[in-house]
């Protein structure tokens, strides 16, 4: 798939991983840049073994990468679909792709990466004859990455918490109807 900025989307694989870890790396430090650091902290992902383990399980089965690439053939976004959710989100009685991982370069923030991406993960759940697309996010602070998967065309649903070593992580599941 290719958008009228001739950004591509592609599948990716275990080689991928340093790039999205790259991305994951960038966003933290934008977000910790704006005071942020309710979501992922202020430590680079790349740093943390168990962030890093975590990231490249995404490079192994049941799981999709899909990558935007920019017409350098650079990696600007990665989207992280499976058909199985995280085990701390509300099960659905119902087949469902699951958003697991969703970042872009912050660089090239309102560019579209995101929403080219969340499109491809429409396609993908349609090709896959399923009806139901759902993300989970940072749901505390200002909320504004809820806004952002609202601006993307998913609808809030139920909110959940998970206990983290330094507090409480709120927790706020989206979706999209197909």
């Amino acid at each position: 798939m290719i958008d009228s900025s001739g950004m591509k989307i592609r599948t990716g694989g275990p080689e991928d991983i340093p790039d999205i870890l790259a991305l994951l790396d960038g966003a933290v430090a934008w977000l910790a840049g704006q005071g942020r650091t309710g979501q992922w902290g202020d430590r680079p992902f790349s740093t943390s073994p168990a962030r890093v383990e975590h990231i490249e399980q995404y490079g192994r089965e049941p799981f999709l990468i899909r990558l935007a690439v920019d017409d350098e053939g650079r990696t600007v976004g990665s989207c992280v679909l499976s058909e199985e959710r995280g085990a701390y989100i509300p099960a659905v009685d119902e087949r469902e792709l699951y958003v697991r991982n969703l970042v872009t370069d912050r660089a090239r923030k309102g560019s579209g990466i995101g929403a080219a991406l969340i499109a491809d993960a429409v396609e993908e759940a349609r090709r896959r004859g399923i009806g139901l697309l759902r993300v989970d996010c940072y749901g505390g602070a200002d909320r504004r990455l809820v806004a952002q998967y609202r601006a993307l065309g998913f609808t809030e649903t139920e909110g959940f918490e998970v206990e983290q070593p330094n507090g409480v992580w709120p927790g706020q599941v989206l979706a999209i109807r197909l």
